[in-house]
């Protein structure tokens, strides 16, 4: 593969590119994955008993997500985390139902003038601050903010809505913040779908949910599983929309990884809970793609 792309763009290109992307896999990805590998499974000491007898490998980081200090069942943490990964399915199947038709259109419908204004309105407030735009969903799901005010001005309730504390804000600022990596991996691969297998199957008579279920979708498949993927894992490991949108007794499992990093000093704990976050991810999309039949290969495509 390495030949094939020198030949096409030259030895000079092939070897910065090979060079970057081995610095990017190696430096940016690898190492920092090893070091919070092996801080989960130190215990937390001062920095003077760092390398001594007892800096050894432990497994208790991990015991304690399940046992807690009490040394029971730690109900807390694993139902935060149960909890995060519901909110993160739920988030992911909202923008595949926003994003199919949007990517359907512009792949088959949208031309011209549409087509690039599509394009234009769905790229141009991502230019905006992920932190801005979340604090611009609370503001706008806010009291005294336009939802509760429109709301109010047409008599739909009488009294303003808490959006925030009901999560209503924090799900629709998450299906928003990751709605353009769920488009156009669809997009992708609905617009290699030829259009006449979509009149030949009107022509036979099949109705619109048919011709979308039976010969739309099976072509959209691996798009909406890459789109699926990113949306899931980085709806799961959010940490500023939450923090920002969040309602008081709805804390996020990286919220437990900010504290304990942060607020209590403990990147040892902190590392074993990000671990036990990044391999439920993985588990959960990897039973995920068995269950729909797809392949990493047709992610990855």
């Amino acid at each position: 593969m390495f030949d094939a792309f020198k030949n096409k763009h030259g030895l000079g290109v092939a070897c910065f590119i090979g060079f970057a992307v081995f610095f990017w896999a190696l430096f940016l990805i690898a190492l920092p994955q090893i070091a919070m590998l092996d801080y989960s499974f130190r215990f937390n000491l001062p920095r003077a008993d760092i390398g001594g007898p007892s800096d050894v490998y432990t497994l208790e980081n991990y015991a304690y997500f399940f046992r807690g200090n009490d040394g029971g069942f730690n109900a807390l943490d694993v139902g935060i985390l149960f909890k995060t990964l519901v909110a993160a399915v739920f988030v992911t199947i909202i923008d595949i139902m926003i994003c199919y038709p949007i990517a359907y259109i512009l792949a088959h419908s949208a031309t011209g003038v549409a087509a690039r204004l599509m394009v234009i309105g769905l790229i141009v407030p991502f230019w905006v601050n992920e932190i801005l735009r979340a604090f611009a969903f609370r503001i706008l799901f806010g009291a005294t903010g336009m939802i509760n005010g429109i709301g109010m001005e047409i008599g739909l309730w009488d009294t303003p809505i808490d959006f925030i504390r009901a999560d209503i804000a924090l799900y629709s600022g998450l299906t928003y913040a990751y709605i353009l990596l769920m488009v156009f991996p669809i997009f992708n691969a609905v617009e290699a779908l030829d259009r006449n297998q979509i009149e030949a199957a009107r022509d036979m008579g099949a109705s619109w949910w048919r011709v979308h279920w039976r010969v739309v979708l099976p072509i959209a498949k691996p798009g909406i599983a890459s789109g699926a993927t990113m949306v899931f894992m980085l709806t799961a490991g959010a940490l500023a929309a939450p923090q920002i949108l969040g309602g008081p007794s709805n804390l996020w499992f990286t919220q437990l990884i900010y504290q304990w990093f942060n607020e209590s000093a403990n990147w040892q704990r902190g590392s074993a809970y990000a671990v036990i976050l990044l391999l439920v991810c993985i588990g959960f999309v990897t039973m995920m793609m068995r269950v729909f039949k797809v392949s990493i290969g047709e992610i990855g495509r």
